[in-house]
């Protein structure tokens, strides 16, 4: 179902790359297998998708800033006689927000939904762009805890869902809800006003965002952007180039992606 190699070949048509860009299913017990059958074979690059982003995390043999303090990677680069782990989801999030939508994040007030695995690749990233404050929200309140020893940033702080009752400037929706067509038993007045930004994009999105809508949000937007962004980043670590993911993410809302 992935979009990624076709955003790829995008990218290597606008930049004049020669490449093959395939989705690999893996098993859910042979992440290892798969991915060392596929860096054997002559692979140069591969993107990691869930649920296997701590088990590549496990397996590179180095990484990068982000990708350590999330503990999760989502590209890997054959480097060195070694194999170098990334995490470009938040920046391709933070991309998203401040270039194409045209969404500060500087002293801003920002909620993200979820402690799972998609959300621990965001964080760093969006501490980066100077929030005035970060809370992460979710049912279970150990695991946003978690995260929060984890960054060990003071502008951090965890809430359980329930326990929301003002609403925030930017509202970041990293639950994986959408998968079933459910919705993150957020207050309605957390969401008055705010920017609401779904993770997930295209159908998976639609609830949450026009749930979002019906609430009184300022903007609901979903998360194709970031899933371009990601790529672009990834696709610089594999090629050495920068492609123009606004380019590519107007072409795909264009044709209905």
């Amino acid at each position: 179902h992935s979009l990624s190699p076709q955003i790829h070949r995008m990218f290597a048509q606008q930049t004049g790359r020669a490449l093959e860009y395939d989705a690999i299913l893996a098993p859910l017990d042979g992440f290892v297998r798969s991915v060392h059958a596929f860096f054997e074979s002559g692979g140069g690059g591969v993107n990691v998708t869930l649920p296997f982003k701590e088990a590549a995390y496990d397996w590179v043999t180095g990484c990068d800033e982000y990708a350590g303090s999330a503990g999760a990677v989502n590209t890997i680069v054959a480097s060195d006689g070694g194999f170098r782990g990334c995490n470009t989801d938040g920046i391709g999030l933070v991309r998203d927000l401040t270039i194409n939508l045209g969404c500060a994040l500087i002293d801003k007030r920002v909620l993200v939904l979820g402690a799972g695995g998609a959300v621990r690749g965001i964080l760093g990233p969006l501490l980066g762009a100077s929030p005035s404050s970060l809370v992460i929200a979710n049912r279970t309140n150990s695991r946003a805890l978690a995260l929060i020893e984890r960054f060990e940033d003071p502008r951090l702080r965890a809430s359980q869902l329930e326990a929301l009752a003002q609403p925030f400037d930017i509202v970041i929706n990293g639950t994986s809800a959408g998968l079933v067509g459910a919705l993150p038993k957020v207050p309605d007045a957390v969401i008055a006003g705010s920017f609401v930004y779904d993770m997930m994009y295209g159908r998976n999105a639609e609830p949450f965002c026009r749930w979002a809508r019906e609430r009184g949000a300022a903007r609901a937007v979903d998360g194709l952007g970031m899933l371009v962004e990601q790529a672009a980043e990834a696709f610089e670590l594999f090629h050495g180039v920068r492609p123009d993911g606004a380019a590519v993410l107007r072409r795909l809302r264009e044709d209905g992606s």
